[in-house]
């Protein structure tokens, strides 16, 4: 078998338990509740492959403003606004797809929102990829975009869609997804989402109750290409980021 090429995360125990990163071109889903990390991670990712690897990084938003975004991760010592200004690394504010009116016309064409929405985040994420010569891509949430196509077969053509165009430009890419649980659990026992089965990888971040404590643990479930520790393990969020324990067991 020939090597894989890595893309490496850069996040501490992270690319431990991944043999190395992710295989570079593929789209990985992570999932996580509120407070989970996901958008940290998926930052993190970004900004450790401009400063570590050379990488230009492209953030699109689905949810947050620029504003917001860049305040927030500062917290972090990531200071983006500076990698922007050495075009390095670009904000792409995809938001006001969400605000899209029923139907738009183009010419004599007249195109439902949901279509509109798609293409419309397609080409903008092709466009700046393009402009930006991206080596890395984070999409963030995507469940305002697919939860518009309450049909599974129409939601699971547009997802394939998106992930299409995100290996069009050659890129390692990330979605994130909130994940739909109740509440904490005591285990990792959950229903499984339509995204988890088209994305090349995914990695779940959960709460979970062991004993009387409430552990932050990170379970990669599934890196085609790749031989990875399947096994729950705990992370942390600190003031660097996210830093996960790879030798250390949730349970």
């Amino acid at each position: 078998m020939s090597r894989i090429v890595r893309t490496p995360t850069g996040i501490s125990g992270l690319d431990e338990m991944l043999n190395g990163g992710f295989p570079k071109g593929r789209v990985v889903l992570v999932v996580g509740g509120p407070g989970s990390g996901k958008t940290i991670l998926a930052t993190q990712f970004l900004v450790n492959g401009v400063k570590s690897y050379g990488e230009n990084g492209l953030f699109v938003s689905l949810d947050e403003s620029k504003n917001h975004y860049y305040r927030e991760t500062m917290t972090f010592g990531w200071n983006l606004e500076e990698l922007e200004k050495q075009r390095k690394f670009m904000f792409l504010d995809a938001s006001p797809i969400r605000h899209i009116p029923g139907e738009v016309k183009i010419g004599k064409l007249t195109i439902g929102k949901r279509e509109f929405s798609m293409i419309s985040l397609i080409e903008g994420i092709k466009s700046s990829a393009q402009t930006l010569d991206a080596r890395r891509i984070v999409v963030d949430p995507i469940a305002s975009l697919v939860f518009q196509y309450p049909d599974v077969v129409q939601r699971r053509t547009a997802i394939l869609d998106l992930i299409e165009a995100l290996i069009g430009t050659a890129a390692t890419s990330i979605l994130t997804l909130e994940l739909r649980a109740a509440g904490l659990t005591s285990g990792l026992e959950r229903s499984v989402q339509l995204e988890e089965y088209l994305a090349h990888g995914v990695i779940v971040l959960q709460t979970i109750q062991v004993g009387r404590s409430l552990v932050r643990a990170v379970q990669v479930e599934k890196m085609r290409e790749t031989p990875i520790d399947s096994q729950p393990r705990p992370y942390k969020i600190g003031e660097n980021g996210i830093e996960v324990f790879p030798r250390e067991s949730v349970f």
